[in-house]
This record gives C-alpha cells, structure tokens and sequence, in this order.
C-alpha cells in the first residue's frame, strides 16, 4: 500500500477546497436532533432516499419530545420506504427516550455520550460531532473505508484503523471539513464500480495506479 507524501496530502485536500471551499452533509437537517436521527436512517440508505422521507417527518417532529409523541407506528408511517425501517424505527424512538432521560432532551456533544443511544455507533457518532459541533471528527462510512487506503490518504483495513490513519495524516487546516471531501469524493468520483479517473482533480497524485 502506497501512502502520499505529507506534501502531497496538502495538495490534494487544496485542490478540494479549492473545488468546493464550504463542503456540507448532504442529509437535510434542522438541529442537532434531527442530523442525529437521519444519520440513524442513513444505514444502508441513499441520503436521498432519507432525505424523501425525513421532509414531512422533520415538520412535525423535531424534538425527541415529539418524536416520543408520534410514537412507533406513526415514525413508521413516514419512513416505510427506507431500508430496515422498523428496526430504524424502534432506535429513534429508543434514542429519543434517553435523550429525555439521561441528557434533558438536548444531544450530547462528546462521543461516549452518543454511543449510549440506541442506534448510534461510532461513525454516526462522529458526524453529529462534525456537522453539528464542528469538531474535527473523521465519520469512516463505505466510501472512506474504501477509498481511503486506495488513492493513498491512510493506511487500514477496518473503520477505526483507516479513522486513526485519516487523523494523523490531513493536514490540521483541512481537519474540520475532510470528512465531507472524500465521502463526495468517494460518492461522485472515484465509484465503486467506475471511478470517472478522467473526471479525477487529483488523478496525477492518486496511489492507486501509481
């Protein structure tokens, strides 16, 4: 496995930034409770997918105490068309329970608190603690497990080991939003089944064929 150079690490998230300065989620989202339970959707699910079922339900349940009101049934009502929706269902609704119990009805904002809600492991953990509270997390999902070791940003076979590796090696200044530029990276560009090398803003830099 070839690694880039710190050189070229810099390199490669400048040329990000440069090509999208303000990366985003492209989960839809109105608070922290919200990103917390699309994420929790998420699983195996396009965020597009989530996004067509979260619309109408995030208007009428933003907060864990109206989540916990519209109850089982009724989340389900709005989001039978995403993937393992009843077991999805039952950790929103969990999670939503202990929100109230143990944290006052606000998320959490450090990552041993979020994994003590149903549903929520380390990666989504991660991405609550990035997008909301702007802390320079690395939320590893497929595309940054797989990418990652690929074109030679970090080293790793398992979430965890390719998280560390990320951590290390991007340079601070890009720390904040690097999750974002290899998950859309991964997403749009380097494809599972045709990465569009062509297409590529770092093809000359890329480990992969190097």
């Amino acid at each position: 496995m070839k690694l880039l150079s710190q050189k070229e690490m810099h390199e490669v998230f400048s040329r990000w930034k440069s090509a999208n300065p303000k990366p985003a989620s492209e989960l839809n989202y109105v608070n922290a409770f919200t990103l917390l339970v699309a994420v929790v959707l998420s699983a195996q699910t396009t965020d597009k997918g989530v996004n067509k079922a979260t619309g109408p339900l995030f208007k009428i349940a933003d907060s864990p105490q109206k989540m916990l009101a519209l109850g089982e049934e009724g989340l389900i009502s709005y989001i039978k068309t995403i993937g393992l929706y009843r077991n999805k269902a039952k950790h929103v609704i969990g999670l939503s329970q202990k929100l109230i119990d143990d944290f006052h009805g606000e998320v959490p904002c450090d990552r041993d608190s979020l994994m003590t809600l149903p549903g929520v492991g380390r990666k989504t953990a991660n991405v609550v603690l990035n997008v909301v509270f702007h802390q320079p997390t690395m939320p590893v999902d497929t595309h940054l497990l797989r990418i990652s070791p690929k074109i030679g940003l970090a080293e790793g076979t398992t979430p965890e080991t390719v998280e560390e590796s990320l951590l290390k090696r991007i340079p601070p200044e890009f720390l904040a939003d690097a999750h974002h530029w290899i998950l859309l990276h991964g997403r749009y560009v380097c494809t599972a089944r045709a990465p569009k090398c062509e297409e590529c803003l770092i093809a000359d830099l890329c480990k992969h064929n190097s």
